[in-house]
């Protein structure tokens, strides 16, 4: 097909099969000739629908939905599933459909949702309809990669893979309606009460966020914190005539949903009249049967309220959860971890030991797959919703376990002056002026505050501020928003990346070829200079060899008798030798002159004995062999004789 059809063809095979390698998704599709369906097929196994025999081209159906066991209504058991029907067909399919997984979260349950990518969203919400009793138009169902999505979406359009994760979210719910009080007791202790207290003595009002679980007991200790009653004095109005119990939840209770106004005060010290003191002396009894802590009641030991529960009463309630003037930021963040476990458990997001620049390196400085936003959370003890917000929204297990799978947590204490003044000058030079003027500004009641942070290539964005005034589904959404917002830059980067990786590749294999090039040149060059070298060499030893055998020559040439005449009063022999090239040599030597004298002869035409014999024809002998002192004349070489020069092997 045409490069622009494989480009997208490309990006939908990714999406359905989960194959991350491009290289190896190329090739498959490759292989199968760019057809979409079929490359999908050879990656994805058949299951859960109609499988095509090999034999008559018989169909076997899948396994089968038997809605007798599956009821409509909700289980009991925390986690369900439900399975959309899987018809068998009788016609013989080319391929089955894909069926895709959906594991949806709600609160405490968990149901798996299987059914084909034919199907709509709004299938899936009807199945949830069934499993979790919510109306589908009560129902926010969240987690998708590509952001919010329609009803009417099909979900092949989304490309999805084949295990998926998602979220319903019910903020606007009121308590459903149950046959049952135990299912509606259930679903009311989910909820999220919402208590406006007023403190009488100094006419202010705290609103403040508890579960339907949390007892009255519960609440009355929160107060404690806030207003530094002991829960023994605290004197209330407004609570329902039916709760009689401290030990009860607010879900039994009788609280109006979703709000309910209380009041608060503290009971006056024992009075001059004898009714007034046992009336105290009873209410400080039938108190203490339900209050169970015995150091409230300091007056029992001689000490005066104000004295341990005024100025002092913060120090014998909690330690700090971190140092002021706090140097080492890491040493700090350990305190804080360690006292944040002992005041709200070991359930708690997973805090970043380090400094501020470390988390940032953590988060952001990484490759763009391994990138993370970054939370940050700045505490308050002196905030009335701390408490609230640290136990039942930090420390709630879908916000715990969000945060650890998609963010950085980093935290801070905002108590201490010296703190507070610390990080607003990491919040200057980090974020701006405006950021840091935001958070000054903030006043204590709202505290404690979240800051969503993402990493951007010239500075570092401020997504998101939550305030602690919240709840669980509303904290979650505005999470998954930040998500959502990262995800989409987060393509980008990933994208941006791997198209820089690749020119880089590009552009390493370019200097790597040019480097094995020039290499092989200087090699080549190294080559030629050795041979050239070599040959000078050899041209040397051959010059020297040439000097050394023509100084012999010379000297054999000037040692050489002088030649007789042909008149001489002594036999004269004349010998007539043929060089190998064809060439006659003649001269005439004294019948007595020694044969070494004819080889010096030879050898002073340029042919040495030592490497040319000399040869007699009748008969055939090599005089070379003879003994070099014996006469000519000894030798027979007289009167005349042609000899010929043969070089040696």
């Amino acid at each position: 097909e045409s490069g622009s059809t494989d480009r997208s063809l490309l990006p939908r095979y990714i999406a359905c099969t989960g194959i991350e390698n491009i290289d190896e998704a190329i090739t498959l599709l490759e292989q199968n000739n760019w057809d979409l369906v079929a490359a999908i097929n050879g990656v994805i196994p058949q299951e859960n629908g109609i499988l095509q025999s090999e034999y008559g081209g018989e169909t076997i159906p899948g396994p089968a939905f038997n809605p007798a066991s599956h009821p409509a209504s909700a289980p009991t058991s925390s986690s369900s599933s439900a399975f959309r029907p899987v018809m068998p067909s009788r016609q013989i399919v080319e391929r089955q459909p894909r069926m895709l997984d959906f594991r949806v979260e709600y609160r405490d349950r968990n149901v798996d949702v299987v059914l084909e990518d034919s199907c709509t969203v709004g299938e899936i919400k009807q199945i949830l309809e069934n499993e979790l009793q919510i109306p589908v138009s009560k129902m926010l169902l969240k987690g998708w990669k590509t952001g919010d999505v329609e009803d009417s979406t099909v979900l092949k359009s989304l490309h999805l893979p084949k295990n998926n994760s998602l979220y319903v979210l019910t903020p606007d719910l009121p308590p459903p309606s149950s046959s049952s009080h135990a299912g509606a007791l259930q679903e009311s202790l989910n909820q999220n009460f919402m208590l406006i207290i007023t403190h009488r003595e100094v006419q202010r009002e705290y609103n403040l966020n508890f579960s339907g679980s949390s007892t009255i007991q519960e609440v009355k200790r929160n107060v404690y914190d806030l207003t530094s009653i002991p829960v023994r004095h605290q004197l209330w109005e407004g609570w329902p005539t039916s709760a009689t119990d401290d030990s009860m939840c607010l879900a039994e209770s009788g609280l109006s949903y979703p709000c309910h106004r209380l009041t608060v005060g503290r009971r006056s010290s024992p009075a001059q009249t004898r009714e007034q003191s046992e009336e105290q002396i009873t209410d400080v009894h039938m108190v203490s049967d339900s209050d169970g802590d015995d150091f409230e009641d300091a007056t029992e030991f001689g000490v005066d309220d104000g004295e341990v529960f005024g100025m002092a009463s913060s120090a014998l309630r909690k330690s700090p959860m971190m140092p002021e003037n706090a140097e080492n930021e890491g040493d700090a963040l350990l305190q804080f971890t360690a006292e944040f476990s002992s005041r709200y458990g070991d359930c708690h997001p997973v805090f970043f030991i380090g400094s501020l620049e470390a988390a940032f390196q953590e988060a952001f400085y990484v490759k763009a797959r391994d990138r993370k936003l970054l939370a940050i959370y700045l505490h308050h003890d002196e905030s009335v919703l701390t408490n609230v917000f640290c136990s039942q929204m930090l420390c709630a297990e879908s916000i715990v376990s969000y945060l650890s799978q998609n963010f950085i947590t980093w935290a801070w204490d905002l108590t201490k002056d010296s703190n507070r003044a610390r990080f607003l000058t990491m919040c200057n030079r980090h974020f701006g002026s405006v950021v840091a003027q935001t958070i000054r500004t903030q006043k204590t009641d709202q505290f404690p505050l979240f800051l969503i942070i993402m990493g951007k290539r010239s500075s570092n964005e401020v997504l998101n501020v939550i305030q602690g005034n919240t709840t669980v589904d509303e904290l979650m959404m505005r999470l998954m928003a930040a998500m959502e917002i990262f995800t989409a830059q987060q393509q980008e980067d990933i994208k941006d990346e791997d198209e820089r990786e690749a020119r880089e590749n590009v552009k390493r294999e370019q200097d790597e070829a040019y480097r094995l090039s020039l290499e092989a040149d200087r090699a080549k060059r190294e080559a030629h200079e050795r041979e050239m070298a070599e040959q000078f060499r050899l041209e040397q030893i051959r010059k020297e060899q040439e000097e050394e055998r023509e100084a012999i020559r010379l000297s054999l040439e000037q040692a050489l008798p002088p030649e007789p005449k042909e008149e001489n009063a002594e036999p004269v022999s004349k010998l007539r030798i043929r060089t190998p090239s064809g060439e006659f040599l003649e001269r005439r030597f004294l019948a007595s002159n020694k044969l070494q004298i004819v080889f010096d002869f030879v050898a002073s035409k340029g042919f040495p004995w030592d490497e040319y014999k000399l040869l007699s024809t009748f008969p055939r002998r090599d005089v070379t062999q003879l003994d070099p002192n014996k006469s000519l004349l000894e030798v027979k070489l007289f009167p005349q004789e042609t000899l010929f020069l043969e070089a040696k092997e």
